[in-house]
């Protein structure tokens, strides 16, 4: 039946997102999924050579580090620990720093596919054509299987949904009892991405209308509250404490090897400053000047491009649905109050599940106040977007298009978007720790242009090798790139100089234009940047792997 056949559809979707991560996926998506954990963590618990972003420097920290040391910090740390017990040599490599982290996120992001399942009864969704739905999205392979903030909050949200859903699987209504709960998760999820606020605001109100809804005493809510207060504040102070004590002593060395004295030291610093890491990204973000220097897209974004760009057809669905639901509601009053009624009728509302339409659109509704509108931003909507799609079978006469959607949307950003970057620091890190390297210090500078922000915890290189320098031209001109690539060349100080220059390409002319020679390229393959996308025409012609595809030029030195 179609049961077992959902089941088996579901069982290989599933073998597929795990089985994509250890591969691993070359695509690239945001900076974000590198800089704000597993590139800090690499610096701070394997001792790498990385690039602090500006969020985690201690004169104004405005990520919580809890998170960060909770997911890429614990397996940073099992990796070293087996590399130190001798259990592999060299368990430390490009490949175990990117796949490591990512692996846990994949795991993690099952609790998805739970939160559906235990979901689906009680919003009269299909389970089944739920995690299908789930499975087979594209977010959920690519987004939700890299170190993102925002795919943590994916979860928080989806956990906070099935807690305060009450309804037994023969649908009648039961009391969450899970207040201590909730106020874990709201604080956690306040302190991973404060956001997460817009997506707590449906599923507490919902909450709070069942208790109040279901007690008959105004104290037994009163206790209700209070234990959700007390909760939520009791995990403030330890994220509290554990940020403070992070980032008043950055260096971690210290924080491995803390003799009793030097606590009290610690200690003593902690007093002079608490951190509360979101009241500084809340200051930063709040002030529009500093949000636009990050981009300032138009309010709408998430309604008509982002909602889109994600989900697809269910996106569209659901913008119909909420507008008939309007329409409804609004005849509903007219004829109400023409009818001196009371709003009593409004419950013949609750057919078609208006309240998963806002637990859907109350977020968006909330992420679009701010000027700075990335997709990411909305990958933790996909849950109750797919309870709602399956709910009174709205996605099956479109499972066509959905297919075809998510297998374009992976390709694009699970394969093609930035996807030459990570290939090409696992191809640079083979040649830094290649035999030859080892036996005499060479030292190497490698320049990257209108690439997205490289990794370099990727390369693998300890703190103490100073032979290795990053130059990260981002997306400067032909003149600067010039005048850097020029000045290498002719840098007379160094001998055994090896310059590698990484460029997409569609701007390779660029560097031909500058007075220096290249003797080995390579090319990787498939690189595609949105910043200088291919020339359509050049892609029918023989030129197409140029196109699409990431050099790595040594400069000729000798010339």
């Amino acid at each position: 039946g179609i049961g077992m056949w959902a089941k088996g559809l579901w069982a290989l979707l599933a073998a597929l997102r795990v089985g994509w991560c250890l591969l691993p996926q070359a695509g690239y998506l945001h900076p974000d999924e590198f800089f704000q954990s597993p590139e800090v963590m690499a610096g701070d618990i394997l001792n790498l050579q990385v690039y602090y972003p500006w969020e985690f420097l201690s004169t104004s920290p405005c990520r919580t580090v809890v998170f960060p040391l909770m997911t890429s910090g614990v397996t940073y740390w099992v990796i070293k620990s087996l590399q130190q017990l001798d259990l592999c040599s060299g368990c430390i490599n490009s490949y175990t720093l990117l796949v490591s982290p990512r692996l846990l996120f994949t795991v993690s992001s099952f609790i998805l596919d739970y939160s559906a399942y235990r979901l689906a009864p009680s919003w009269e969704a299909d389970p089944w054509k739920a995690l299908l739905l789930l499975a087979g999205s594209y977010v959920t392979l690519v987004f939700y299987t890299r170190t993102f903030t925002n795919a943590l909050e994916g979860l928080l949200f989806a956990l906070l949904m099935v807690l305060v859903s009450s309804r037994k699987s023969d649908g009648s209504l039961t009391v969450p009892t899970s207040s201590p709960l909730i106020g874990i998760i709201m604080t956690a999820g306040f302190f991973n991405r404060p956001t997460f606020l817009a997506f707590a605001l449906m599923p507490l109100l919902y909450w709070a209308g069942i208790i109040a809804g279901s007690h008959k005493s105004i104290k037994s809510v009163i206790n209700h509250f209070l234990k959700l207060v007390l909760c939520a504040c009791f995990t403030a102070i330890v994220f509290i404490m554990a940020d403070t004590f992070y980032f008043a002593s950055v260096d971690l060395d210290n924080l491995y090897s803390i003799r009793r004295g030097s606590l009290f030291n610690v200690l003593g610093q902690l007093n002079e400053k608490i951190i509360v890491t979101p009241f500084n990204f809340l200051r930063y973000n709040l002030n529009p000047h500093n949000l636009a220097l990050h981009g300032s897209h138009p309010r709408v974004t998430h309604f008509v491009v982002n909602g889109v760009m994600l989900f697809g057809i269910l996106h569209i669905l659901a913008i119909g649905a909420g507008f008939k639901m309007l329409k409804k509601y609004i005849h509903h009053l007219i004829w109400a109050r023409s009818h001196r009624q009371g709003l009593s009728g409004l419950l013949v509302l609750s057919e078609g599940n208006p309240t998963l339409l806002l637990f859907y659109f109350v977020p968006l509704a909330f992420l679009s106040l701010f000027s700075h509108q990335e997709p990411r931003f909305l990958i933790p909507l996909i849950l109750p977007l797919v309870l709602f799609s399956t709910s009174q079978h709205r996605a099956v006469k479109w499972k066509h298009v959905i297919v075809i959607f998510n297998v374009l949307g992976a390709l694009l950003f699970g394969c093609l978007h930035q996807g030459g970057v990570i290939p090409c620091l696992f191809h640079l890190e083979e040649l830094l720790h290649s035999p030859e390297s080892f036996n005499h210090t060479r030292h190497y500078t490698l320049l990257f242009a209108h690439t997205y922000m490289p990794p370099r915890s990727l390369l693998n290189i300890e703190k103490r090798d100073m032979y290795i320098e990053v130059i990260d031209m981002a997306g400067s001109g032909e003149e600067t790139l010039c005048q850097t690539v020029e000045q290498q060349a002719n840098n007379s100080t160094c001998n055994d100089c090896h310059v590698f220059v990484v460029i997409p390409g569609t701007v390779r002319a660029m560097i031909t234009n500058c007075d220096v020679s290249f003797k080995n390229e390579t090319l990787i393959f498939p690189h595609l940047s949105m910043e200088d996308p291919p020339q359509i025409p050049l892609l029918f012609s023989g030129k197409w792997r140029s196109q699409l595809g990431l050099y790595i030029l040594q400069l000729d030195r000798d010339q």
